[in-house]
């Protein structure tokens, strides 16, 4: 009988171990075309295994072609094989060094982007998914409607009258796996290759990708204290198909877009017969004053795209955006969503649903607004205290992150040793596509949970700069 050595500390399960030696037995002449291999009970037997593992092994090599059964006759290699050398698994492969933009891991110290995980009330997002669960019929088990559960458009649309004055029917919403997969959908819809696209400088970098790979032209326009130059603009590009902007806290600076900018820059979408692409990016969030009307509120002529996230308000693990078209897209934007197989889970849809309408979403945006303004302060004041004036610091009214400028400092070599350090820090020069970008860092204090922790980032980084 043949003699197989098996690792049960391997990762691979037993039976790939005995289908492995089987092969390799093939490929050096130990077994032969037509010699018979031992019967399952006695190999079981042999090896001191179940009986399904040497099945399981069995079936694999006779579906491949290895092995074949013969009835009582026994089973025996294939006569017909001709030996070939098994491929080396597990061996010579290296391993990926490629920096996704989402590793995964839990977020470092000073990582903007994500909203205060430590804070999220998971016990009562645990009971609303498994009352989904429970409740959920034959609905849930099909594929999700491309265009967004029902529900869960309609919770938003009446979401978005209330806290961002913007009038839209469920219709017109569309749910969308992230902001990316909304730019993906307006591409696909609207976007030609080639059409030239008004992008802020210093702007969003994740929107900048998509929209390059979707084979946009790129026009860079400044962003100042007013927001985006809407004059530098139309005198670099008047016939731009897309402008895209975040008027109401601009991504990095945080700056709004003011009340005549808002005004000119609809104009000039309306006659040119233009699209707006407004990411509403952390307008949940504002510490000083009340918080500003949408972009898509002004919106008369249904020229603004809209777009909003889940990931900055409950937690980036969701994977759910929205975006609101005007009414005369909404079956050009319901076909595409359907090409695209547009389709978000339906449990954590549905889960947002329920987590909107009994007044769950209202009462923690509420929450975060207060604890985000207390660990704002907390990370404000301990830098300012181990750095001084060497840190520029600009206090935004609302927003889930800090700039601030290091005058002198080469932003990107400083951002490299705080990561090697473990402070998820980005420079403020690669949110620029071109020109002379400005120096600085910008940082996430949302997961600054405590004012010691404040200290100790603060000091860490006054070390490295």
């Amino acid at each position: 009988m043949l003699s197989f050595e098996l690792d049960r500390s391997q990762q691979a399960p037993i039976y790939r171990q005995l289908y492995q030696r089987f092969r390799e037995s093939i490929a050096d002449g130990r077994l032969r075309p037509g010699d018979r291999v031992p019967a399952v009970r006695a190999l079981a037997s042999e090896l001191n295994l179940a009986r399904g593992t040497v099945e399981a092994a069995y079936q694999l090599l006779i579906g491949e072609g290895y092995l074949m059964a013969r009835g009582a006759a026994g089973t025996v290699v294939t006569p017909q094989l001709t030996p070939v050398a098994p491929p080396q698994l597990g061996h010579g492969l290296a391993a990926s060094t490629y920096p996704t933009t989402h590793s995964g891991e839990l977020p470092l110290p000073l990582q903007m982007g994500l909203p205060a995980l430590d804070a999220f009330p998971r016990k009562l997002w645990t009971r609303l998914a498994g009352r989904q669960l429970r409740q959920g019929g034959l609905e849930s088990l099909v594929y999700p409607d491309p265009r967004g559960h029902a529900p869960l458009r309609a919770a938003i649309a009446t979401y978005l009258g209330i806290s961002r004055g913007i009038t839209c029917r469920p219709e017109q919403v569309f749910v969308c796996a992230g902001y990316r997969a909304c730019l993906d959908l307006i591409c696909h819809t609207l976007m030609q290759p080639g059409d030239r696209c008004w992008l802020e400088e210093p702007g969003y970098f994740m929107a900048r990708n998509a929209l390059q790979e979707a084979g946009a032209q790129l026009v860079p326009v400044s962003v100042d204290d007013q927001g985006l130059d809407v004059e530098q603009g139309i005198a670099r590009a008047v016939d731009a198909r897309f402008a895209v902007v975040t008027p109401t806290h601009q991504s990095p600076l945080g700056v709004s877009l003011s009340l005549p900018r808002r005004l000119a820059l609809l104009a000039w979408a309306n006659r040119q017969g233009s699209w707006i692409i407004e990411d509403d990016y952390d307008s949940e969030y504002r510490y000083r004053g009340k918080p500003l009307p949408a972009l898509k509120s002004l919106d008369q002529q249904g020229r603004v795209l809209y777009t909003g996230t889940f990931s900055k308000v409950l937690f980036p693990g969701l994977r759910l955006a929205y975006l609101v078209v005007p009414a005369q897209q909404c079956e050009a934007f319901a076909r595409q969503a359907d090409r695209l197989h547009n389709h978000c889970p339906y449990l954590l849809q549905a889960t947002v649903a329920a987590f909107i309408n009994e007044g769950h979403f209202a009462r923690h945006l509420n929450k975060m607004r207060n604890l985000y303004a207390r660990r704002r302060q907390w990370l404000i004041e301990a830098l300012q205290q181990q750095l001084g004036e060497r840190l520029l610091i600009d206090t935004q009214a609302g927003g889930m992150h800090l700039v601030a400028g290091l005058p002198g400092v080469d932003d990107v070599k400083l951002a490299k040793r705080a990561r090697a350090a473990g402070l998820a820090v980005e420079p403020l020069s690669q949110w620029y596509l071109a020109g002379a970008p400005r120096h600085g860092l910008v940082m996430g204090f949302t997961n600054v949970a405590s004012a010691q922790q404040a200290a100790m980032v603060a000091r860490e980084l006054a070390r490295l700069a």
